[in-house]
């Protein structure tokens, strides 16, 4: 694929990497395409054990491709709903990706491309990283990265940057939760390395249980209901192979089994 290249480790870590340099890593309907075939195929492939999003070039990403956008002027609203809904589907599948995901930004991430790393469940940013949801300056809003968005850095924070559009910081990503790690940009392969590490000492049906068990959770009432939920999905984990084999390995002190 042009524009986006799909990697696997001799870890089972899967990188996918923007490849547009030229245009800053900015979006476009080819682009949108490229990194859902790219999702549908770590999806796809069930010894993948997690996802690291990242660019090439000097910026992770500028949000909206200008000729793209020049099209766009000329689309009629049938056509605009349906582009707008490609991208849509890219952040909903980014988001609810069965693999933890790690984003890795240098650089602007900007409009879109900030949508792209609130849809990451992990995002280290190099320390001269810069944040912008300029949309409405270009008379736009941020709508289909907004359940992200808001999600990521919370509904008062979401007032302050959709409206104004100014430009933030990584030290001001990093407080508002955008991004949970700053580093030199030097460091940031191996920062995002070292994220990974962390989540493969995790059972990968674990993993993936514990992901979707947020979603499910997140910002419900704690009702009876709830709590038998959470209670039901403990169960069902604590009695699969992949919870016995690693409570077991706990209790024999030896590593397990998804770690040998």
């Amino acid at each position: 694929m042009t524009g986006v290249t799909l990697s696997l480790d001799k870890r089972d870590v899967a990188t996918l990497t923007i490849d547009r340099a030229e245009v800053h890593n900015a979006f476009d309907d080819q682009l949108i395409e490229q990194l859902l075939e790219a999702l549908d195929q770590v999806e796809l492939e069930p010894k993948i054990r997690a996802l690291i999003l990242r660019s090439n070039g000097n910026n992770f990403s500028a949000g909206a491709d200008l000729r793209w956008m020049r099209r766009m002027a000329d689309y009629s609203r049938e056509e605009n709903h349906a582009d707008a809904m490609k991208l849509a589907r890219l952040m909903k599948k980014l988001n609810r990706l069965s693999r933890p995901t790690v984003a890795q930004v240098q650089g602007a991430a900007l409009g879109g491309g900030v949508g792209l790393v609130a849809c990451c469940d992990i995002a280290v940013a190099a320390a001269d990283a810069v944040f912008a949801l300029s949309e409405v300056r270009l008379g736009l809003i941020p709508a289909v990265i907004s359940p992200y968005v808001i999600a990521a850095i919370g509904e008062r924070a979401a007032r302050r940057y959709f409206l104004t559009a100014e430009r933030f910081n990584a030290v001001e990503a990093h407080r508002l939760g955008l991004v949970h790690e700053i580093v030199d940009e030097t460091a940031l392969d191996g920062a995002a390395n070292a994220m990974v590490d962390h989540l493969l000492k995790g059972g990968p049906a674990a993993l993936t249980s514990a992901k979707e068990l947020i979603f499910s959770v997140a910002r419900q009432p704690i009702t009876n209901e709830l709590i038998i939920d959470t209670a039901e999905r403990i169960t069902d984990i604590r009695a699969s192979e992949e919870g016995r084999g690693g409570v077991t390995a706990f209790l024999q002190k030896r590593a397990a089994p998804w770690s040998e």
